[in-house]
């Protein structure tokens, strides 16, 4: 009975503790974007001047300032949501493979912050569009070029 009771306390206890927060994403879903529209306010919003994507024919800039590549072969493909926060809050989760000059000295991102001038269309169509930029590597594809 002792035991009965315990177990069920340690259950209750563990499905307290998995609740969502307030500040939890979970239940957090955009709508679907459209990919060429993304690509088109990708170019539009001058995100052309910092970032290629792979596979994907931009418009040039006359001068590219830093050069951030994004999209091709990766071991994990971002998810939705890591996507968004780039693009919203692209200081949360800098790489450490970023180029230095790219991060600011107190560890921010240096991209231009599109908050205030992106609409919320606009960065759903943008995510859509990265989001199909990029090809998951297995470990189990022999590519020697690829580490």
């Amino acid at each position: 009975m002792v035991i009965g009771k315990l177990m069920l306390g340690t259950a209750v206890f563990w499905l307290a503790a998995c609740s969502p927060g307030p500040k939890s994403s979970h239940g957090f879903r955009l709508p679907d974007g459209d990919p060429e529209a993304g690509k088109a306010a990708f170019t539009a919003l001058g995100c052309v001047n910092c970032h290629a994507v792979e596979g994907a024919e931009l418009d040039e800039p006359e001068e590219r300032g830093i050069d951030i590549r994004l999209g091709g072969k990766v071991h994990r493909v971002r998810t939705y949501g890591e996507l968004v926060t780039a693009v919203v809050h692209p200081s949360h989760d800098i790489s450490e493979d970023y180029p230095s000059e790219v991060v600011s000295s107190d560890g921010e991102s240096l991209m231009v912050n599109m908050n205030g001038s992106m609409t919320v269309q606009q960065l759903i169509d943008v995510v859509a569009f990265l989001q199909g930029a990029y090809r998951e590597y297995l470990p189990n594809d022999y590519d020697p070029y690829f580490p």
